[in-house]
Protein backbone atom coordinates (compact mmCIF):
# COMPACT_ATOMS: atom_id res chain seq x y z
CA UNK A 1 0.00 0.00 0.00
CA UNK A 2 2.77 2.37 0.89
CA UNK A 3 4.47 1.70 -2.43
CA UNK A 4 1.27 2.28 -4.40
CA UNK A 5 0.72 5.67 -2.74
CA UNK A 6 4.27 6.64 -3.55
CA UNK A 7 3.75 5.59 -7.14
CA UNK A 8 0.61 7.70 -7.41
CA UNK A 9 2.38 10.72 -5.92
CA UNK A 10 5.45 10.55 -8.15
CA UNK A 11 3.84 12.03 -11.28
CA UNK A 12 2.45 14.95 -9.26
CA UNK A 13 5.88 15.61 -7.79
CA UNK A 14 7.37 15.48 -11.25
CA UNK A 15 4.81 17.98 -12.51
CA UNK A 16 5.67 20.26 -9.62
CA UNK A 17 9.33 20.20 -10.61
CA UNK A 18 8.40 21.05 -14.20
CA UNK A 19 6.41 24.05 -13.06
CA UNK A 20 9.49 25.49 -11.40
CA UNK A 21 12.29 25.42 -13.97
CA UNK A 22 15.79 26.33 -12.90
CA UNK A 23 15.83 29.31 -15.30
CA UNK A 24 12.64 30.82 -13.88
CA UNK A 25 14.29 34.20 -13.25
CA UNK A 26 15.63 34.32 -16.80
CA UNK A 27 12.20 33.32 -18.12
CA UNK A 28 10.60 36.16 -16.17
CA UNK A 29 13.20 38.59 -17.53
CA UNK A 30 12.50 37.52 -21.13
CA UNK A 31 8.74 37.89 -20.75
CA UNK A 32 9.15 41.25 -19.01
CA UNK A 33 11.43 42.56 -21.77
CA UNK A 34 8.93 41.60 -24.46
CA UNK A 35 6.01 43.11 -22.54
CA UNK A 36 7.80 46.40 -21.87
CA UNK A 37 8.98 46.56 -25.48
CA UNK A 38 5.53 45.92 -26.92
CA UNK A 39 3.33 47.90 -24.54
CA UNK A 40 5.62 50.46 -22.91
CA UNK A 41 6.76 50.77 -19.32
CA UNK A 42 3.62 52.27 -17.83
CA UNK A 43 1.16 49.94 -19.54
CA UNK A 44 2.74 46.80 -18.08
CA UNK A 45 1.92 45.50 -14.60
CA UNK A 46 3.71 42.92 -12.50
CA UNK A 47 0.50 40.86 -12.53
CA UNK A 48 0.45 40.85 -16.34
CA UNK A 49 4.05 39.64 -16.49
CA UNK A 50 3.29 36.95 -13.91
CA UNK A 51 0.38 35.77 -16.05
CA UNK A 52 2.60 35.60 -19.14
CA UNK A 53 5.10 33.46 -17.22
CA UNK A 54 2.39 31.31 -15.64
CA UNK A 55 3.12 32.14 -12.00
CA UNK A 56 1.46 34.22 -9.31
CA UNK A 57 2.54 37.77 -8.56
CA UNK A 58 3.91 36.76 -5.11
CA UNK A 59 6.00 34.07 -6.82
CA UNK A 60 7.40 36.65 -9.22
CA UNK A 61 8.30 38.96 -6.31
CA UNK A 62 10.58 36.22 -4.98
CA UNK A 63 12.83 36.99 -7.96
CA UNK A 64 12.26 40.74 -8.48
CA UNK A 65 11.35 43.30 -5.84
CA UNK A 66 9.28 45.65 -8.04
CA UNK A 67 8.22 46.49 -11.58
CA UNK A 68 11.15 48.87 -11.87
CA UNK A 69 13.51 46.11 -10.76
CA UNK A 70 12.12 43.98 -13.59
CA UNK A 71 12.50 46.82 -16.07
CA UNK A 72 16.02 47.71 -14.99
CA UNK A 73 17.09 44.10 -15.23
CA UNK A 74 15.57 43.67 -18.67
CA UNK A 75 17.22 46.78 -20.17
CA UNK A 76 20.66 46.19 -18.70
CA UNK A 77 20.57 42.51 -19.64
CA UNK A 78 20.04 43.49 -23.29
CA UNK A 79 22.92 45.95 -23.31
CA UNK A 80 25.12 43.47 -21.44
CA UNK A 81 24.54 40.98 -24.23
CA UNK A 82 26.03 43.50 -26.67
CA UNK A 83 28.99 43.98 -24.36
CA UNK A 84 29.53 40.22 -24.08
CA UNK A 85 29.11 39.63 -27.82
CA UNK A 86 31.75 42.23 -28.68
CA UNK A 87 34.16 41.32 -25.89
CA UNK A 88 36.50 39.55 -28.30
CA UNK A 89 36.92 42.70 -30.40
CA UNK A 90 38.76 44.97 -27.97
CA UNK A 91 41.86 44.85 -30.15
CA UNK A 92 42.08 45.14 -33.92
CA UNK A 93 44.98 44.04 -36.09
CA UNK A 94 45.83 45.28 -39.58
CA UNK A 95 45.95 41.73 -40.96
CA UNK A 96 42.34 41.63 -42.23
CA UNK A 97 40.32 44.65 -41.02
CA UNK A 98 37.44 43.82 -43.37
CA UNK A 99 37.04 40.40 -41.78
CA UNK A 100 37.16 42.03 -38.35
CA UNK A 101 34.38 44.43 -39.35
CA UNK A 102 32.29 41.53 -40.67
CA UNK A 103 32.80 39.50 -37.48
CA UNK A 104 31.75 42.28 -35.15
CA UNK A 105 28.77 43.06 -37.40
CA UNK A 106 27.62 39.45 -37.23
CA UNK A 107 28.06 39.39 -33.45
CA UNK A 108 25.87 42.49 -33.02
CA UNK A 109 23.26 41.34 -35.53
CA UNK A 110 23.00 37.95 -33.80
CA UNK A 111 22.25 39.64 -30.47
CA UNK A 112 19.46 41.65 -32.11
CA UNK A 113 18.02 38.59 -33.85
CA UNK A 114 17.79 36.70 -30.56
CA UNK A 115 16.11 39.69 -28.90
CA UNK A 116 14.08 41.01 -31.81
CA UNK A 117 10.74 41.03 -29.97
CA UNK A 118 12.21 42.86 -26.99
CA UNK A 119 14.68 45.16 -28.73
CA UNK A 120 12.23 48.06 -28.77
CA UNK A 121 12.69 48.21 -25.01
CA UNK A 122 16.32 49.19 -25.50
CA UNK A 123 15.56 51.61 -28.32
CA UNK A 124 12.52 53.45 -26.97
CA UNK A 125 11.93 52.85 -23.25
CA UNK A 126 15.30 53.56 -21.63
CA UNK A 127 14.23 57.04 -20.54
CA UNK A 128 12.63 55.42 -17.49
CA UNK A 129 15.96 54.22 -16.10
CA UNK A 130 16.95 55.99 -12.91
CA UNK A 131 20.31 57.75 -12.32
CA UNK A 132 22.83 54.97 -11.57
CA UNK A 133 21.13 52.54 -13.91
CA UNK A 134 21.05 55.09 -16.74
CA UNK A 135 24.74 55.74 -16.14
CA UNK A 136 25.49 52.01 -16.34
CA UNK A 137 23.60 51.71 -19.62
CA UNK A 138 25.50 54.68 -21.04
CA UNK A 139 28.79 53.08 -19.99
CA UNK A 140 27.87 49.77 -21.62
CA UNK A 141 26.85 51.39 -24.89
CA UNK A 142 29.93 53.61 -24.94
CA UNK A 143 32.10 50.51 -24.59
CA UNK A 144 30.33 48.78 -27.49
CA UNK A 145 30.64 51.91 -29.66
CA UNK A 146 34.36 52.18 -28.90
CA UNK A 147 34.90 48.57 -29.96
CA UNK A 148 33.09 49.22 -33.23
CA UNK A 149 35.03 52.44 -33.73
CA UNK A 150 38.35 50.61 -33.38
CA UNK A 151 37.34 48.36 -36.25
CA UNK A 152 36.21 51.35 -38.33
CA UNK A 153 39.35 53.39 -37.61
CA UNK A 154 41.66 50.70 -39.00
CA UNK A 155 39.70 50.85 -42.24
CA UNK A 156 39.30 54.64 -42.24
CA UNK A 157 42.01 56.36 -40.18
CA UNK A 158 41.13 59.77 -41.64
CA UNK A 159 37.85 60.06 -39.72
CA UNK A 160 37.38 62.57 -36.92
CA UNK A 161 36.06 61.47 -33.55
CA UNK A 162 32.62 62.88 -34.36
CA UNK A 163 32.55 60.96 -37.65
CA UNK A 164 33.61 57.76 -35.90
CA UNK A 165 30.70 58.16 -33.50
CA UNK A 166 28.31 58.76 -36.36
CA UNK A 167 29.40 55.57 -38.12
CA UNK A 168 29.42 53.40 -35.00
CA UNK A 169 25.96 54.68 -34.04
CA UNK A 170 24.77 54.02 -37.59
CA UNK A 171 26.30 50.53 -37.38
CA UNK A 172 24.18 49.77 -34.29
CA UNK A 173 21.13 51.48 -35.79
CA UNK A 174 21.12 49.26 -38.87
CA UNK A 175 21.43 46.12 -36.73
CA UNK A 176 18.66 47.34 -34.42
CA UNK A 177 16.30 48.41 -37.21
CA UNK A 178 14.61 45.01 -37.33
CA UNK A 179 13.09 45.62 -33.89
CA UNK A 180 10.89 48.37 -35.39
CA UNK A 181 9.03 46.24 -37.96
CA UNK A 182 7.65 42.74 -38.48
CA UNK A 183 9.13 41.79 -41.84
CA UNK A 184 10.11 38.14 -41.93
CA UNK A 185 12.95 36.29 -43.62
CA UNK A 186 15.34 33.50 -42.63
CA UNK A 187 17.93 34.63 -40.11
CA UNK A 188 20.81 34.06 -42.51
CA UNK A 189 19.08 36.24 -45.10
CA UNK A 190 18.55 39.02 -42.57
CA UNK A 191 22.21 38.79 -41.56
CA UNK A 192 23.28 39.21 -45.18
CA UNK A 193 21.02 42.22 -45.78
CA UNK A 194 21.96 44.03 -42.57
CA UNK A 195 25.67 43.24 -42.95
CA UNK A 196 25.56 44.65 -46.47
CA UNK A 197 23.96 47.82 -45.15
CA UNK A 198 26.58 48.13 -42.41
CA UNK A 199 29.42 47.67 -44.88
CA UNK A 200 27.99 50.34 -47.17
CA UNK A 201 27.60 52.74 -44.25
CA UNK A 202 31.14 52.19 -42.98
CA UNK A 203 32.58 52.79 -46.47
CA UNK A 204 30.47 55.87 -47.26
CA UNK A 205 32.34 59.09 -48.10
CA UNK A 206 30.99 61.66 -45.67
CA UNK A 207 30.25 65.15 -47.05
CA UNK A 208 32.49 68.16 -46.68
CA UNK A 209 31.37 70.26 -43.66
CA UNK A 210 31.91 73.52 -45.53
CA UNK A 211 29.91 72.41 -48.54
CA UNK A 212 26.91 71.46 -46.40
CA UNK A 213 26.84 74.55 -44.20
CA UNK A 214 24.29 76.41 -46.29
CA UNK A 215 21.88 73.51 -46.75
CA UNK A 216 18.29 74.48 -46.16
CA UNK A 217 16.45 73.45 -43.03
CA UNK A 218 13.09 71.75 -42.88
CA UNK A 219 9.65 73.09 -41.99
CA UNK A 220 7.64 72.59 -38.82
CA UNK A 221 4.60 70.35 -39.11
CA UNK A 222 2.95 72.11 -36.19
CA UNK A 223 2.96 75.90 -36.19
CA UNK A 224 2.94 77.11 -32.57
CA UNK A 225 2.15 80.67 -33.66
CA UNK A 226 -0.89 79.71 -35.78
CA UNK A 227 -3.47 79.75 -32.99
CA UNK A 228 -4.29 77.77 -29.87
CA UNK A 229 -5.18 74.54 -31.68
CA UNK A 230 -1.83 74.29 -33.45
CA UNK A 231 0.03 75.48 -30.38
CA UNK A 232 -1.52 72.73 -28.26
CA UNK A 233 -0.50 70.04 -30.75
CA UNK A 234 3.02 71.45 -30.94
CA UNK A 235 3.41 71.67 -27.15
CA UNK A 236 1.90 68.21 -26.56
CA UNK A 237 4.25 66.51 -29.02
CA UNK A 238 7.29 68.16 -27.48
CA UNK A 239 6.21 67.16 -23.95
CA UNK A 240 5.39 63.60 -25.02
CA UNK A 241 8.86 63.31 -26.56
CA UNK A 242 10.67 64.86 -23.60
CA UNK A 243 8.97 63.16 -20.66
CA UNK A 244 6.62 60.52 -22.04
CA UNK A 245 2.89 60.33 -22.65
CA UNK A 246 2.07 58.84 -19.24
CA UNK A 247 3.99 61.52 -17.35
CA UNK A 248 2.46 64.41 -19.31
CA UNK A 249 -0.78 65.93 -18.07
CA UNK A 250 -3.33 68.07 -19.87
CA UNK A 251 -2.52 70.77 -17.30
CA UNK A 252 1.15 70.75 -18.39
CA UNK A 253 0.15 71.02 -22.04
CA UNK A 254 -2.13 73.93 -21.23
CA UNK A 255 0.56 75.68 -19.21
CA UNK A 256 3.05 75.31 -22.07
CA UNK A 257 0.82 77.49 -24.28
CA UNK A 258 -0.35 79.75 -21.42
CA UNK A 259 -3.92 78.47 -21.34
CA UNK A 260 -6.00 77.63 -18.27
CA UNK A 261 -6.31 73.94 -17.39
CA UNK A 262 -9.71 73.85 -19.05
CA UNK A 263 -8.38 75.43 -22.25
CA UNK A 264 -7.38 72.24 -24.15
CA UNK A 265 -10.85 70.77 -23.61
CA UNK A 266 -12.29 73.40 -25.94
CA UNK A 267 -10.49 71.58 -28.77
CA UNK A 268 -9.92 67.99 -27.59
CA UNK A 269 -11.78 65.53 -25.40
CA UNK A 270 -8.57 64.61 -23.57
CA UNK A 271 -4.92 63.69 -23.81
CA UNK A 272 -5.51 60.60 -25.94
CA UNK A 273 -7.30 62.62 -28.62
CA UNK A 274 -4.42 65.12 -28.66
CA UNK A 275 -1.94 62.30 -29.28
CA UNK A 276 -4.08 60.69 -31.99
CA UNK A 277 -4.72 64.01 -33.75
CA UNK A 278 -1.05 64.98 -33.65
CA UNK A 279 0.19 61.70 -35.08
CA UNK A 280 -2.47 61.64 -37.80
CA UNK A 281 -1.63 65.22 -38.72
CA UNK A 282 2.08 64.42 -38.82
CA UNK A 283 1.52 61.35 -40.99
CA UNK A 284 -0.66 63.28 -43.45
CA UNK A 285 1.73 66.23 -43.76
CA UNK A 286 4.81 64.05 -44.09
CA UNK A 287 3.06 62.03 -46.80
CA UNK A 288 2.17 65.23 -48.64
CA UNK A 289 5.77 66.48 -48.41
CA UNK A 290 7.10 63.19 -49.74
CA UNK A 291 4.53 63.23 -52.54
CA UNK A 292 5.83 66.63 -53.66
CA UNK A 293 9.30 65.10 -53.98
CA UNK A 294 8.08 62.72 -56.68
CA UNK A 295 9.04 63.89 -60.16
CA UNK A 296 6.84 62.76 -63.06
CA UNK A 297 9.69 62.31 -65.51
CA UNK A 298 12.68 61.66 -63.26
CA UNK A 299 14.61 58.43 -62.96
CA UNK A 300 13.77 56.16 -59.96
CA UNK A 301 17.10 56.79 -58.24
CA UNK A 302 16.75 60.55 -58.67
CA UNK A 303 13.22 60.45 -57.26
CA UNK A 304 14.25 58.32 -54.30
CA UNK A 305 17.16 60.65 -53.58
CA UNK A 306 14.71 63.57 -53.43
CA UNK A 307 12.48 61.53 -51.11
CA UNK A 308 15.42 60.85 -48.81
CA UNK A 309 16.23 64.56 -48.73
CA UNK A 310 12.63 65.47 -47.89
CA UNK A 311 12.41 62.76 -45.23
CA UNK A 312 15.66 63.81 -43.54
CA UNK A 313 14.98 67.54 -43.56
CA UNK A 314 11.43 67.10 -42.28
CA UNK A 315 12.53 64.68 -39.56
CA UNK A 316 15.31 66.97 -38.36
CA UNK A 317 12.92 69.92 -38.24
CA UNK A 318 10.42 67.83 -36.24
CA UNK A 319 12.60 65.61 -34.02
CA UNK A 320 9.76 64.66 -31.69
CA UNK A 321 7.81 62.85 -34.42
CA UNK A 322 9.69 59.57 -34.65
CA UNK A 323 10.27 59.37 -30.90
CA UNK A 324 6.57 59.81 -30.12
CA UNK A 325 5.46 57.54 -32.97
CA UNK A 326 7.60 54.60 -31.90
CA UNK A 327 7.42 54.99 -28.12
CA UNK A 328 3.88 56.27 -27.56
CA UNK A 329 1.71 54.78 -30.30
CA UNK A 330 0.81 51.96 -27.89
CA UNK A 331 -1.35 54.57 -26.13
CA UNK A 332 -3.54 55.04 -29.21
CA UNK A 333 -6.86 53.33 -29.76
CA UNK A 334 -6.50 50.18 -31.90
CA UNK A 335 -8.10 51.77 -34.98
CA UNK A 336 -5.69 54.71 -34.79
CA UNK A 337 -2.74 52.32 -34.50
CA UNK A 338 -3.93 50.48 -37.61
CA UNK A 339 -4.33 53.75 -39.50
CA UNK A 340 -0.80 54.88 -38.74
CA UNK A 341 0.67 51.48 -39.62
CA UNK A 342 -1.15 51.60 -42.96
CA UNK A 343 0.26 55.05 -43.72
CA UNK A 344 3.76 53.83 -42.84
CA UNK A 345 3.34 50.75 -45.04
CA UNK A 346 2.16 52.88 -47.95
CA UNK A 347 5.20 55.14 -47.62
CA UNK A 348 7.60 52.21 -47.45
CA UNK A 349 5.78 50.54 -50.34
CA UNK A 350 6.30 53.53 -52.63
CA UNK A 351 10.00 53.62 -51.71
CA UNK A 352 10.29 49.87 -52.38
CA UNK A 353 8.99 50.29 -55.92
CA UNK A 354 11.51 53.03 -56.62
CA UNK A 355 14.42 51.15 -55.06
CA UNK A 356 13.70 47.97 -57.02
CA UNK A 357 13.42 50.02 -60.22
CA UNK A 358 16.78 51.61 -59.46
CA UNK A 359 18.31 48.30 -58.36
CA UNK A 360 16.57 45.43 -60.16
CA UNK A 361 18.88 42.87 -58.52
CA UNK A 362 16.96 43.38 -55.24
CA UNK A 363 13.68 41.69 -54.48
CA UNK A 364 10.82 43.13 -52.42
CA UNK A 365 11.86 41.86 -49.00
CA UNK A 366 15.50 42.88 -49.34
CA UNK A 367 14.37 46.35 -50.42
CA UNK A 368 12.01 46.64 -47.46
CA UNK A 369 14.67 45.67 -44.94
CA UNK A 370 17.10 48.20 -46.42
CA UNK A 371 14.52 51.00 -46.43
CA UNK A 372 13.59 50.36 -42.80
CA UNK A 373 17.27 50.37 -41.88
CA UNK A 374 17.87 53.63 -43.77
CA UNK A 375 14.87 55.34 -42.16
CA UNK A 376 16.05 54.30 -38.70
CA UNK A 377 19.29 56.20 -39.23
CA UNK A 378 17.39 59.50 -39.13
CA UNK A 379 16.19 58.83 -35.60
CA UNK A 380 19.30 57.24 -34.12
CA UNK A 381 21.84 59.63 -35.64
CA UNK A 382 19.57 62.56 -34.90
CA UNK A 383 19.54 61.59 -31.24
CA UNK A 384 23.33 61.27 -31.34
CA UNK A 385 23.72 64.93 -32.33
CA UNK A 386 20.83 65.99 -30.02
CA UNK A 387 18.84 67.53 -32.85
CA UNK A 388 15.96 68.00 -30.43
CA UNK A 389 18.03 70.43 -28.33
CA UNK A 390 19.85 72.48 -30.95
CA UNK A 391 18.71 75.91 -31.99
CA UNK A 392 17.84 75.84 -35.67
CA UNK A 393 19.90 78.95 -36.35
CA UNK A 394 23.07 80.48 -34.97
CA UNK A 395 23.63 84.21 -34.59
CA UNK A 396 25.53 84.20 -37.88
CA UNK A 397 22.51 82.76 -39.69
CA UNK A 398 23.96 79.28 -40.24
CA UNK A 399 22.15 76.10 -39.26
CA UNK A 400 24.08 73.94 -36.75
CA UNK A 401 22.21 70.88 -37.98
CA UNK A 402 23.17 71.31 -41.62
CA UNK A 403 26.23 69.03 -41.47
CA UNK A 404 24.66 66.22 -39.41
CA UNK A 405 21.65 66.36 -41.72
CA UNK A 406 23.89 66.10 -44.78
CA UNK A 407 25.71 63.14 -43.21
CA UNK A 408 22.48 61.30 -42.47
CA UNK A 409 21.26 61.80 -46.02
CA UNK A 410 24.60 60.53 -47.37
CA UNK A 411 24.49 57.45 -45.15
CA UNK A 412 20.86 56.70 -46.04
CA UNK A 413 21.73 56.84 -49.73
CA UNK A 414 24.75 54.60 -49.15
CA UNK A 415 22.61 51.97 -47.45
CA UNK A 416 19.97 52.11 -50.17
CA UNK A 417 22.14 52.33 -53.29
CA UNK A 418 25.55 50.91 -52.41
CA UNK A 419 24.59 47.89 -50.35
CA UNK A 420 26.11 44.63 -51.56
CA UNK A 421 23.45 42.07 -50.67
CA UNK A 422 24.02 38.42 -51.51
CA UNK A 423 20.66 37.31 -52.84
CA UNK A 424 18.90 34.30 -51.35
CA UNK A 425 15.28 33.12 -51.59
CA UNK A 426 13.42 35.55 -49.32
CA UNK A 427 10.18 35.09 -47.43
CA UNK A 428 8.01 38.18 -47.91
CA UNK A 429 5.99 39.08 -44.84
Amino acid sequence: MRNSVTARQTPAATRSVRRRPKDRKAQIAREAAEAFSTLGYHAVSVEAIATRVGVSAPALYRHYSSKYDLFRGAVLALSQQLVDATDAFDTVTDDDPHAHRDQIARAVIDVVLVNRTSGGLYRWQTRYLQGPDAARLTSQLRLVNHRIQRAITVLRPELTSAQQWMLSSGFLSIAGSITDHRLRAPDETIRAILAGGINALVAAALPDPEASRQRRGGWRIFAPDAGAYEALLHAAMRLFAQQGYAETTVAQIAAAVQLPVSGPYRYFSGKSEILATALRRAADRLSAELARAHGPDSEPRETLTRLVDAYVTTSFANPELASVYYSERVNLAPNDQVLLRNVQRATVGSWVELLISARPELDVTAARFLIQAAMGLVVDLGRLVHYDRMSQDRDDGTDPLSYPRACVQTLMEAVLFETNVTQRPLADG
